[in-house]
């Protein structure tokens, strides 16, 4: 079917570009159709090139060719390796989008860091699992801060990085006495603050100071 709505048409010349129009409206002039068919295909990997999202789209050639077919407003006759349909296009619905169905044990920690600890849990080496486990638990002493904006002690970590292993992860308690284990150089978001008050105070000092020497007066 023949495309109806110039808006879809419009929508796809923001993608395209002006350009991309003309060059259509030149292949509907040609009479071979040889040449018109292979015009059409250096327009449709031009068309891929400008418009690189529809990559991500499953069957993206097709979906190339019927845009094609739209801007032409349903005129272009060419032996497409496709059946062209602006209907097709104009009908497009929005993939559904799955809600997550796993629900991270601890929240402030989130799912990302659970995939990291799984990832720990395979490594054999007992040097490289030590270095992992500790940078997993600078990471979560972050997202702890982040999240609750109070302190947490690298016991209350540990403890928690047990519980999320399965009790497959673990260090020796020595290293937690030296203090500062889980500390890292990432600084948690902190909330609005007045920079300039030491300056303000200050001024207001010297206007108070002021106010003061002309009631003498």
């Amino acid at each position: 079917m023949v495309a109806s709505s110039t808006f879809k048409q419009e929508l796809l010349l923001r993608e395209y570009g002006r350009n991309v129009q003309n060059i259509v409206q030149y292949i509907l002039t040609v009479d071979d159709r040889t040449k018109r068919t292979q015009l059409a295909q250096l327009l449709v990997n031009l068309m891929g090139r400008l418009n690189p999202n529809v990559k991500d789209i499953q069957d993206a050639q097709q979906t190339l060719w019927n845009h094609l077919y739209v801007m032409s407003d349903g005129k272009l006759d060419v032996d497409a390796p496709f059946q062209l349909s602006a209907m097709e296009y104009l009908n497009d619905k929005p993939q559904k989008v799955d809600y997550p169905s796993h629900t991270p044990k601890y929240m402030h920690y989130g799912t990302n860091l659970e995939r990291l600890i799984e990832k720990a849990k395979q490594i054999n080496d007992a040097q490289e699992r030590e270095a992992a486990i500790i940078s997993i638990g600078k990471l979560m002493k972050v997202l702890y801060r982040t999240y609750n904006k109070d302190s947490v002690t690298d016991q209350v970590i540990l403890e928690n990085l047990r519980d999320l292993s399965k009790g497959e992860l673990d260090l020796d308690s020595a290293l937690l006495e030296k203090g500062g284990l889980f500390e890292s150089n990432i600084k948690t978001p902190q909330g609005p603050s007045n920079n300039n008050y030491p300056n303000n105070q200050k001024n207001k000092g010297y206007q108070n100071k002021n106010q003061n020497n002309r009631k003498n007066k």
